[in-house]
């Protein structure tokens, strides 16, 4: 009886928490589909604003929809599991709003070429963000935020916002600036958008093995702490023998591989979006195997690990490299 009802509980958040993801981007989606319906020439001012400034509506109804409500729902539930689900989900949201807007101006092909790169983008990290939590809406928060808490303290309701949400809207719109500027330049197709296309992919498909093989991973060690045996402390096969953390190496090149796209129509200045990512994505990768480090379990093979194997371009382990030297 008792597992029965933790298993109702657990069935109620979770539909309860699905919910609350649904609804929470609907008043951006409304308010942009009211917006299109209007007549060009019975705008109001708002309307107008909105019309002649599409990048700074979509920083607008970022902040207020996702900056502040998601930060009132996660300080509400005492978890900010929601915005880790939406990073996943926001750049299919923008590049199909810039793709809309009446001041859109863009290639066709190349327009439903980033639309394309960028959907499958977004399936393949939340099939990897919901298979990694088990399928499950909100069953936790993201252990960087959790430590946070910590740091904080009493101050955490209001941190919270900055850390979490300001910070990451200026990563995830500065990321997101190609998505702009293809749909603002009308420009005919050539070998660099073939470039980008082929890096973006690239990226794609190596952090969906490297994710899959992590999974795999985890599942196993799982198995073997139900059977009472010992954990395997490092994952060091497939990808993961090459590069301590090919699935960021993956992320990155699919955000650099749409700075190509931009770079292509004059707009290499949005390199300053993946700029940043890639050296917050840095910092976290510090955290990370700071994290490995201080688990007694892989402490010793995890330092081995790190002396032998790439931080994040896959490359051959140190020590096969002395080794080949040397004959």
């Amino acid at each position: 009886m008792a597992v029965a009802s933790s298993d109702a509980l657990a069935h109620g958040r979770n539909l309860k928490n699905a919910l609350i993801a649904v609804a929470a981007p609907l008043p951006s989606i409304l308010f942009y589909l009211s917006f299109l319906r209007q007549s060009n020439n019975s705008l109001s001012p708002l309307y107008l604003w909105c019309y002649h400034h599409p990048l700074l509506l979509a920083f607008v109804l970022f902040f207020l929809n996702i900056s502040l409500l998601f930060w009132v729902v996660g300080l509400l539930q005492n978890s900010h599991w929601m915005i880790d689900l939406y990073w996943t989900a926001i750049p299919v949201m923008l590049v199909y709003y810039f793709s809309s807007h009446p001041l859109a101006d863009s290639n066709v092909w190349r327009s439903r070429l980033v639309i394309f790169l960028t959907s499958v983008w977004c399936i393949r990290l939340s099939h990897s963000y919901f298979r990694r939590e088990r399928w499950q809406f909100g069953a936790r928060e993201d252990w960087r935020f959790t430590d946070m808490k910590q740091q904080y303290g009493e101050k955490w309701w209001w941190a919270s916002l900055l850390s979490i949400y300001v910070s990451q809207q200026v990563f995830l719109l500065g990321n997101c600036l190609p998505l702009y500027v293809v749909h603002s330049k009308n420009t005919q197709l050539n070998i660099w958008d073939l470039v980008a296309t082929s890096v973006c992919l690239a990226g794609v498909t190596i952090a969906y093995f490297a994710d899959t093989q992590l999974h795999n991973f985890v599942i196993r060690n799982d198995r073997l702490k139900l059977l009472g045996q010992p954990l395997v402390p490092v994952l060091d096969e497939g990808l993961w023998h090459y590069s301590r953390h090919p699935n960021y190496f993956g992320e990155q090149l699919w955000w650099w591989g749409l700075v190509i796209f931009a770079w292509n129509l004059g707009c290499g200045w949005t390199f300053f979006g993946a700029l940043m990512n890639s050296l917050c994505l840095a910092y976290v990768t510090t955290l990370v195997e700071r994290r490995m480090v201080k688990q007694q379990h892989r402490a010793e093979a995890y330092t081995r690990y790190q002396k032998e194997t790439s931080v994040w371009i896959p490359w051959f382990k140190k020590s096969l490299a002395r080794k080949e030297k040397e004959t």
